[in-house]
C-alpha cells in the first residue's frame, strides 16, 4: 500500500502521534518511554513556550489505515538567526523499517521548510537544547536515559540511505563511583575554592532553592550553552516552565551550587536519580499506578544509577577547576546513597572541557549518537 503523510491538526492525532512511539517500542528493554503528560504539554502550541520563537508541525505517516512513522518538522527562528543558518529541523521521529516511510516523512520536512525559505535541515533536534536530540549510532544494547533519544539500528541505515551525513556527535560515559574522591580532585578544588574566592550555596529546601536560584540556574545554563550545537538562549517563560519541571524533582543531596565572593552563582551541577527503569514499569503515564514506581524511585527504593542532567561553568570561570569544587562536593553522598555508576548523558564530541572531569574515574564510552544534516 502507498504512504500517505498526514499533518496532526486534531488532540486525536496528537495523541496518536505521542503514542506511537510507544507501540513501536513495546517490550523494548533499553527503550526508555517519555512521560506521555510531559509529551503533551512540550507539543502543545499553546503551552509550550518555545512557540514563541518556534514554528513546527506535526506528521503521521500512514499505510493501509495504520501508523507506520511520525515526525514533527521545526524552525528554531532564534536558533537560525544566532548561527546565521536557514535550518528545518526534524525532531520525534519514528519509523518502521521500511525506507519507504522514513523517506516519505523526511521529504515531507524538506518541502515543510523549503516552503519557509529554509536551505538545509537537520536533526534529530528539539526546539531548544534541553529537549531530547541526536539519533542513537552505538549502544542499542543499553538502557536509555529519560533525557536522551532511544532507537533502533535500523533508524541511521535508512538516515545514510537517503543521503543524510554527519553534522555532530555527542558521546556518553557510564562512570563507577569511587568509594573516595580522588586526592587530586580534592586538591584543585580547595586550591580553586582559596584562589577564586568561591563557596558551596546550601538552601534547606526545594522550595528555596526555587526562590533563591531557580532563575539564575537557568541564567547561568543560557551562558554557559551559548558556544554549544544548536543551542539558542532559553526565554523568561521557558525558564518558568524549566523551574517548576525539573527543581521539584531534585534532591538537595545531589546538586551543588557555587558562587563567588559577590553571591553570584557560577557553578551548577544537578543530578538525579535514575528514572529510566520506573519509567519503563510506568510504561510513559503517570495515571493510575505511574508515579508510584516514579515517587519509588526518587524517594524509598532508589536504582543505584543516576543521572548527571546538568554541569553549567560561567564562561569566565572555565577552565579553572570549578568542575573539581562540583564533583568533590557531591560524590561523598554518592557513597552514602549507595550509588554504583553515573550516566552523563550527551556531551559533544567536541567538548573537551566536560569530557576531561572525568579523567581521572573508571569510566566506558557506551553511547554515541549522532544529529544529521542535508543541503535543501
Amino acid at each position: 500500500m502507498a504512504i500517505t503523510i498526514v499533518p496532526v491538526t486534531t488532540r486525536k492525532q496528537l495523541k496518536s502521534f505521542i503514542r506511537f512511539n510507544y507501540e513501536l517500542y513495546k517490550g523494548n528493554h533499553y527503550a526508555v518511554p517519555d512521560l506521555y503528560e510531559d509529551m503533551l504539554g512540550t507539543l502543545d502550541k499553546e503551552r509550550n513556550a518555545a512557540f514563541d520563537f518556534c514554528e513546527a508541525e506535526y506528521f503521521l505517516a500512514m499505510r493501509d489505515g495504520e501508523i507506520v512513522g511520525r515526525v514533527a518538522a521545526i524552525i528554531n527562528r532564534r536558533a537560525n538567526e544566532k548561527w546565521g543558518i536557514k535550518a528545518v529541523r526534524f525532531g520525534w521521529i519514528d519509523f518502521v523499517d521500511d525506507v519507504e516511510v522514513s523517506k516519505a516523512l523526511l521529504e515531507k520536512v524538506e518541502q515543510w521548510g523549503r516552503e519557509r525559505g529554509m536551505t538545509e535541515i537537520q536533526g534529530p533536534l528539539g526546539f531548544t537544547d534541553l529537549d531530547a536530540e541526536g539519533m542513537l549510532i552505538e549502544g542499542f544494547d543499553r538502557l536509555s536515559t529519560m533525557a536522551t533519544i532511544y532507537n533502533y539500528p535500523y533508524y541511521p541505515r535508512h538516515m545514510e540511505q537517503l543521503g543524510y551525513t554527519k553534522d555532530t556527535d555527542w558521546i556518553e560515559l557510564l562512570i563507577k563511583v569511587p568509594e573516595k574522591t580522588p586526592e587530586k580532585i580534592e586538591r584543585i578544588a580547595t586550591m580553586v575554592a582559596k584562589r577564586f574566592e568561591l563557596k558551596h550555596m546550601r538552601f534547606k529546601s526545594n522550595r528555596e532553592l526555587e526562590r533563591r536560584y531557580g532563575r539564575e540556574i537557568f541564567d547561568l545554563i543560557n551562558r554557559s550553552y551559548a558556544p554549544l550545537y544548536g543551542f539558542s538562549a532559553l526565554s523568561d517563560r521557558q525558564i518558568e516552565q524549566y523551574i517548576k519541571m525539573y527543581l521539584p524533582l531534585v534532591d538537595r543531596r545531589m546538586i551543588t551550587l557555587i558562587t563567588n565572593k559577590e553571591d553570584k552563582l557560577v557553578g551548577v551541577g544537578i543530578t538525579i536519580t535514575s528514572l529510566a527503569e520506573a519509567l519503563q514499569k510506568a510504561k510513559g503515564k503517570l495515571f493510575p499506578f505511574g508515579w508510584f514506581h516514579i515517587l519509588k524511585a526518587l524517594f524509598f527504593k532508589r536504582p543505584t544509577r543516576l543521572d548527571f542532567l546538568i554541569v553549567a561553568i560561567d564562561p569566565e570561570y572555565q577552565g579553572k577547576g570549578i568542575n573539581a569544587m562540583i564533583i568533590s562536593d557531591i560524590l561523598p553522598n554518592y557513597v552514602k546513597m549507595g550509588f554504583k555508576d553515573v550516566e552523563t548523558n550527551p556531551e559533544l564530541e567536541s567538548n573537551n572541557k566536560v569530557q576531561s572531569q572525568w579523567e581521572l574515574f573508571d569510566k566506558e564510552q557506551h553511547k554515541r549518537r549522532r544529529a544529521y544534516k542535508k543541503e535543501l
